[in-house]
């Protein structure tokens, strides 16, 4: 009897784990959605950062840059470095860029600024609602604001 309740405790024990384990895959985000909007120099970096990192752990990045944040898709783009790296949240967007991120400024961005779509760099489009709206609304994609 002892061995029985044994062997079915390890069994439940291993249908549990196999449960919590496809519980966390089905849980992993494929996708993420960055909005930055801060001029400070130190989020946009620590927004870059963190993109950087999830685009390293498997995360397809999209970049929504609005207001001030707008900036750094422009060619004239010019900031301090940040430490440790001494890159700039501009040079790291564009270093996700490569690594297939996309980039978008707000649809607001040019229209309210002396700029472009000439003056962005290589690769950063203009958001427009619709699309920024399905993004937002998807359930798989998950949300960041800086």
């Amino acid at each position: 009897m002892m061995n029985m309740l044994k062997t079915v405790v390890a069994a439940a024990m291993v249908f549990a784990a196999s449960i919590g384990a496809h519980a966390a895959d089905s849980q992993k985000v494929d996708e993420v959605l960055v909005i930055v909007t801060s001029e400070s120099l130190q989020t946009q970096g620590m927004a870059m950062v963190l993109s950087s990192t999830m685009a390293q752990q498997g995360a397809k990045v999209n970049i929504l840059l609005c207001d001030t944040a707008g900036d750094l898709a422009l060619q004239q783009y010019d900031a301090p470095a940040l430490r440790p790296n001494n890159v700039t949240p501009g040079q790291m967007m564009r270093g996700l860029l490569q690594q297939g991120a996309t980039a978008n400024v707000c649809a607001l961005y040019l229209p309210n600024s002396d700029y472009s779509k000439e003056d962005l760099i290589d690769g950063v489009g203009v958001a427009t609602p619709p699309d920024m709206a399905a993004q937002m609304l998807d359930p798989g994609i998950r949300v960041f604001s800086f």
